[in-house]
């Protein structure tokens, strides 16, 4: 691997769907994937152990959404991503906009919240300092949609048509730390309107929606604005090599096609999730209004039973 002009350069055949998907490994992203299912596994395992439950739905979401990191970031695809627009634009639309989703549909921060012990008093342990996180000032803007979608849009924007994006392409550790922002950026604007870990920002279901929606129109017309370029936008990107035998302006177009594309994924995830939870909520509601009714209803039934008695007492 070379690195010359604006990004890394590298011969490599051109791209199948299996040379993208042979095994690849990146190590920052290879431990950290690794390390966030060790610590999951470990969570769901002590809870069951104290004979708590888990729901299996949280589980497999969970580690699907980290398998999802470990396909973009440890597979061909990353190699490809260095240097065709194409499949660099894949990996973006996975670990932005599919990987935080599943993720956070695991609900990996109420796991840690219920399965790490309680410190001593006086002292903070890791989940006291986690609930100090959580109920910071930096949580409480960094997941505000005032804050949420201009990063969201300016994730697109200013770094695309910027010459930002070109430095970062310029070594691997710059390339990495862009992914590792863009699955940052997914994440808090996702948690407010689907996690069902706690937050300090949780709107009524319309809201989120909105919310949700508020975003999606600007990615869509990132991908318009790439599919619609009449020459090559991002320098990077700009002289392929020639081993692929790709036109750059070619897979210019098909970067925007799947960016515009791939925006009705997440809206379609999202609003699936976001109804069942609503429905979950009614169905809460209804069974505590039901408690609450039949409890009323037996203090009514008590009264009256000893309204009868007093009334057989005078009449005895």
């Amino acid at each position: 691997m070379d690195h010359s002009g604006h990004g890394m350069t590298m011969d490599l055949p051109p791209f199948t769907l299996a040379r993208g998907l042979h095994w690849s490994a990146e190590p920052f992203f290879l431990v950290a994937c690794l390390a966030g299912l060790a610590l999951y596994g470990w969570g769901v395992v002590r809870l069951r152990r104290r004979g708590d439950s888990w729901p299996a739905h949280r589980t497999v979401l969970y580690v699907t959404g980290v398998l999802t990191v470990l396909l973009t970031m440890c597979t061909g695809l990353n190699d490809y991503g260095m240097v065709m627009f194409s499949v660099h634009m894949v990996q973006h639309m996975i670990i932005s906009m599919l990987s935080p989703i599943l993720i956070l549909l695991g609900a990996p921060v109420t796991l840690a919240l219920r399965s790490l012990p309680v410190a001593p008093r006086g002292r903070k342990g890791p989940r006291e300092l986690l609930l100090m996180l959580l109920h910071s000032r930096y949580v409480r803007v960094v997941t505000h949609p005032m804050f949420t979608i201009p990063l969201f849009i300016a994730s697109l924007y200013a770094l695309y048509f910027t010459p930002l994006f070109d430095f970062l392409m310029g070594s691997m550790a710059g390339h990495i730390a862009m992914m590792v922002h863009f699955l940052a950026v997914g994440m808090v604007f996702f948690w407010p309107i689907i996690g069902v870990d706690p937050g300090p920002h949780r709107q009524g279901y319309l809201l989120r929606m909105l919310e949700l929606f508020a975003g999606m129109p600007f990615h869509a017309f990132f991908g318009i604005a790439l599919m619609m370029g009449s020459t090559p936008m991002v320098a990077t990107f700009r002289d392929p090599p020639a081993s692929l035998g790709i036109d750059a302006l070619a897979d210019q177009n098909a970067a925007g096609g799947i960016a515009w594309a791939f925006s009705e994924v997440p809206s379609v995830l999202v609003l699936i999730a976001l109804l069942f939870q609503w429905y979950g909520s009614e169905q809460r509601q209804a069974r505590r209004t039901d408690r609450a009714a039949d409890r009323n209803g037996d203090k009514e039934l008590e009264a009256y039973n000893a309204y009868l008695a007093s009334l057989h007492a005078r009449e005895g």
